[in-house]
């Protein structure tokens, strides 16, 4: 077994080390979020964590890892006598994101319990987790049946696996840590609310704390033994510091004015139900514990609301989490003032290897360091044309243009107020990843029919089963009532749900499309459609237009809103090369299909339809939708052609691309409906 990063010597991240370790004393706090970009120590620290918890004693022999002081009683290894048991390490168990239902919750062998009427049972990871650290990295990415099974797990302490009216119920409490980059796509908010914690990290920009992280990966990566050594001591402190923290926890006091704070803060900060008082309230007796105390304090209120407040502050999946610690304060100190109370509101000083503090917040190391890099010890910082067809006076318009832009170039202006828009779904029936735009056969969904299994059966139909062994029975020599089943009877349920796509848009971004208002109601349909993107699951690409050439402003991603950032921040001007955009566009299809084929696209083309620049501007946008007709992509115009004046131009372009076309009011919730026949329509026909 290799030797892993020590907890102590993470450089930095006291937020992230503090979270960690809160629930290292407090399981019961429910578990951490961490968000951050790539290589800031989320992996590293949490793999180190495991190292520092207790270990546990359990039932000898037993795969789901009972308490012999109070075994499970449903345990499907049981029921356990008293007596002989076992001590063994904490254990770390890692969901990858490819994982299935089966190997996260267990399964069943159908064709024993159907023939022999047993419950052969083999355990999932859940299993393996119980009484342990659950750690999912990039927990984003999980399809989301997978994550309503490993919260319900972690929110009932049990995991249920259901086939066919078999049931096997066993014990799955876990320590539940999730790490993701948010640039690759956000939670939905219901499953951000289920975590306890939630902390940010970033690599410090500072070149003596960088130079620290790389010096202390250097050193672990030529010797890990020697390395750990060097830290034992301090892994030591900190390791007994939990044991304490835990002993005390049952004895701290949480009086009636902290709790009075913490109900106070939930609903200066507007949060939805009841979990975040809760969440505060067992974060804030576990910094108590933390540091030594048996009173929660004003301090450890606040700290509490730092972590378990921010990711439940949002209204929409465009809001960043955060919190106004002015306001915080405030509110703290408008209902402070009980005899438990402490006036000073800041953070204690004493990190996780000093003594009690105020607060139990890990204070700063001692070197100096800064916050440590990723597995590979890396912390990497974020990596116009003249001729305006339309031309705006400047100071009008848009506004003026900005210092050093490019002659004819408006600047950004923002999105009008989004609207609510039903779906824009491709035609035929796909197999994409799970989400909720499009037809597709999917593992969950109605049941549809049956086929036989290719590979592990997972999801029995029954009735097909039966149908399939019934005229064998004679043969196969039966005499009782129950039914002989052999493998070659099995079948599996094919089932119908819906898939996720990919919704590229191509926006015109040039000078004819400059006006203010038309500028802004663009950006708040494109805005609204993102939306709507995000709640159906689809990944998003933006390619933009303008002067005299296209460019992919996003690459297909999961994150909607880095879309909504570069949508805000998008400018006008110049001419308006629309076979360029097309063809661009393309492009990123042509691409996107052979690192994910079975994901389908929908096309939406935001312009006027106005082509100009170079030789037979108009005919080249026409030929170049031409390609996207040819392959049967579906698509939709939005027409954003205004004045008394209409050319019609949008129009022709949707006839080429085999699409159709709406005007902007078009593709709002009261009058999409039909659009969504006309998309289907279309696309058959041009099929």
């Amino acid at each position: 077994m290799s030797t892993p990063f020590p907890f102590t010597a993470v450089v930095g991240q006291d937020d992230l080390r503090l979270a960690l370790l809160l629930n290292a004393v407090s399981p019961a706090v429910g578990g951490v979020l961490v968000r951050g970009e790539k290589g800031t120590a989320k992996s590293t620290a949490v793999r180190a964590l495991s190292a520092l918890l207790p270990a546990v004693d359990v039932v000898a022999g037993c795969r789901f890892s009972c308490d012999p002081d109070s075994p499970d009683p449903a345990c499907p290894d049981g029921p356990h006598e008293p007596g002989a048991f076992e001590t063994r390490p904490a254990r770390m168990v890692e969901l990858p994101v490819g994982a299935s239902e089966d190997r996260l919750v267990g399964a069943l062998d159908i064709e024993r319990a159907l023939a022999e009427g047993v419950k052969a049972f083999e355990p999932g990871l859940l299993a393996d987790a119980h009484r342990g650290i659950l750690y999912v990295d990039e927990v984003n990415l999980l399809h989301d049946h997978l994550v309503d099974l490993l919260l319900d797990a972690a929110a009932m302490g049990a995991s249920y696996v259901e086939r066919e009216g078999v049931s096997v119920r066993h014990a799955a409490r876990f320590l539940l840590v999730g790490t993701m980059n948010p640039e690759e796509g956000e939670l939905r908010p219901q499953l951000l609310d289920r975590f306890g914690l939630t902390v940010e990290v970033a690599a410090s920009r500072e070149p003596d704390q960088r130079v620290e992280v790389v010096r202390r990966r250097l050193a672990y990566d030529d010797d890990p033994a020697a390395f750990a050594a060097r830290w034992a001591d301090e892994e030591a402190a900190v390791r007994a510091r939990i044991a304490a923290a835990r002993e005390l926890l049952p004895r701290v006091r949480l009086g009636d004015g902290a709790l009075r704070q913490i109900a106070a803060t939930c609903a200066a900060f507007e949060v939805d139900g009841m979990r975040a008082d809760i969440v505060m309230a067992r974060t804030a007796t576990a910094l108590a514990a933390w540091a030594g105390r048996t009173d929660v304090l004003a301090e450890d209120v606040r700290q509490a609301a730092l972590l378990a407040l921010p990711h439940r502050r949002r209204r929409n999946p465009f809001d960043a989490p955060g919190l106004d610690e002015d306001k915080l304060d405030e509110t703290l100190e408008e209902f402070g003032g009980g005899p438990e109370d402490d006036d000073d509101p800041g953070p204690g000083p004493d990190g996780p290897d000093g003594g009690g503090g105020g607060g139990g917040q890990p204070g700063p190391d001692h070197d100096g360091g800064a916050p440590q890099g990723g597995d590979d010890g890396s912390a990497r910082g974020d990596d116009a044309q003249a001729g305006d067809d339309a031309a705006v006076p400047p100071g009008k318009g848009e506004g003026a243009r900005p210092a050093g832009a490019a002659a004819g170039e408006q600047s950004a202006v923002g999105a009008a107020e989004p609207f609510r828009t039903k779906v824009l779904s491709v035609p035929g029936i796909g197999e994409g990843a799970a989400g909720r735009r499009s037809r597709a056969r999917t593992e969950h969904g109605r049941t549809t029919g049956a086929r036989r299994p290719r590979g592990t059966l997972t999801k029995l139909h029954l009735a097909a089963t039966v149908h399939a062994a019934a005229p064998h029975q004679r043969a196969r020599g039966r005499s009782g009532p129950g039914l002989v089943v052999r493998r070659d009877d099995l079948r599996q349920a094919t089932r119908e749900g819906r898939e996720g796509n990919l919704v590229l848009f191509v926006v015109d971004a040039s000078g004819s499309m400059a006006a203010r208002q038309r500028m802004s109601a663009v950006k708040g349909a494109v805005l609204s459609l993102l939306l709507d993107a995000y709640q159906r699951r689809d990944k998003v690409g933006l390619v933009t237009f303008r002067g005299t050439s296209a460019e992919v402003a996003l690459p297909p991603t999961s994150s909607v809103e880095a879309a909504a950032v570069r949508l805000e921040s998008l400018p006008t001007g110049g001419r308006t090369p629309l076979a360029a955009g097309l063809l661009r566009a393309h492009e990123v299809l042509r691409v996107e299909r052979l690192r994910d084929p079975a994901r389908r696209a929908l096309v939406v083309v935001v312009t006027d339809g106005r082509a100009t620049g170079g030789p037979e501007p108009v005919a080249l946008a026409e030929r170049a939708a031409r390609l996207f007709a040819a392959e049967g992509t579906a698509s939709v115009v939005v027409d954003c052609e205004t004045g008394p004046v209409r050319l019609g131009l949008a129009g022709r372009l949707a006839g080429e691309l085999g699409a159709t076309a709406v005007t902007l009011d078009g593709l709002r919730a009261d009058s999409i409906a039909g659009l969504v026949r006309d998309v289907q329509g279309t696309s058959r026909r041009a099929a």
